[in-house]
């Protein structure tokens, strides 16, 4: 099948679907990660708290036999991984870069061998997965009905969440002084803030995030756990939060532009073009490396970030 000779309406609306619903993990991601970084603490580990918290999600939904019992457990795993390190980043005083580094390669092990442990030599069982949410009325619309009003539950949760976070961020006396604290620490202490304890929840939000995406990627998208499920979709919330300017709306907006070219990969290689399957492949980790070059939102980054904090 030739590609322009297919280029109609259903392709638009499978493709702009598949978009949606693939930016919902990273979305999901990017919002924990953009409190993180906005309290001063880059926390490059949201790729390992991704996989523990599919781990999570999916060992819970076998043993429980319910679905919405593993996508809390993903978020569970998330905040668990969150204590380590928060006493890492903000305890122990160690280069947020470095342990982000390190935990990622840890989690990889961790999962793998996890797994292995619990599951043994079995084949691994299907989870019932949640199903599309058609929106009463909004769902029968043409085009748009499709591609917005018949995703996931978790998509909306997401949606919601972002809501929720640029208000808490913007609008509440948390936000304000999380983002002190992320810009200038030392006035935000001499203003008598805690800045450690709010660092605290700042690393609590982005793993809580990282936990639940790593839910929403086996509750909604997959039904299984395999020790490749992320992907590094961990570093493409990372360039999210930067193509959204560490703003949660506009997040959502960058989020829905990295699914329409994950999702644009995967429809183009449906037809015959003459673009090698690596260059579809590598088109949404071609924006990343655009994002976290710098070359979007340089001069915007909270001006403590990565900077450890020791009070004196």
């Amino acid at each position: 099948m030739s590609l322009w000779a297919n280029l109609d309406t259903a392709f638009f609306v499978s493709w702009l679907a598949a978009a949606v619903r693939l930016a919902g993990p990273v979305l999901l991601a990017a919002l924990g990660e953009i409190y993180g970084e906005r309290s001063g603490v880059l926390n490059i580990g949201i790729e390992g708290t991704i996989l523990l918290g599919a781990l999570s999600s999916y060992m819970v939904a076998v043993a429980s036999g319910s679905t919405a019992l593993g996508f809390i457990a993903g978020g569970v795993g998330g905040l668990l991984v969150g204590c380590v390190l928060a006493a890492l980043y903000l305890r122990a005083h160690a280069s947020q870069i470095v342990v982000g580094i390190v935990f990622n390669i840890l989690a990889a092990g961790l999962a793998t061998w996890i797994y292995a442990l619990v599951m043994g030599n079995e084949s691994s069982p299907t989870i019932p997965m949640l199903e599309p949410w058609h929106v009463p009325l909004l769902s029968s619309l043409p085009f748009i009905g499709p591609i917005l009003f018949q995703q996931p539950l978790p998509l909306y949760f997401t949606l919601l969440l972002a809501a929720l976070a640029h208000f808490g961020l913007f609008h509440t006396r948390f936000g304000l002084s999380l983002r002190a604290v992320g810009e200038n620490p030392r006035a935000a202490h001499a203003a008598g803030l805690n800045v450690v304890k709010i660092r605290t929840w700042g690393v609590m939000f982005s793993c809580l995030g990282a936990g639940l995406a790593g839910s929403y990627l086996v509750t909604a998208q997959i039904g299984l756990f395999r020790d490749n499920i992320v992907s590094g979709q961990g570093f493409i919330a990372l360039a999210i939060v930067i193509f959204g300017r560490w703003s949660p709306l506009k997040a959502v907006v960058a989020a829905f532009i990295f699914g329409a070219a994950d999702a644009l990969q995967l429809s183009l290689q449906l037809f015959e073009n003459k673009l090698p399957p690596q260059v579809l492949l590598a088109l949404p980790y071609l924006l990343t490396i655009l994002a976290m070059s710098g070359v979007v939102g340089r001069t915007l980054q909270p001006g403590a970030l990565t900077q450890p904090y020791r009070k004196e």
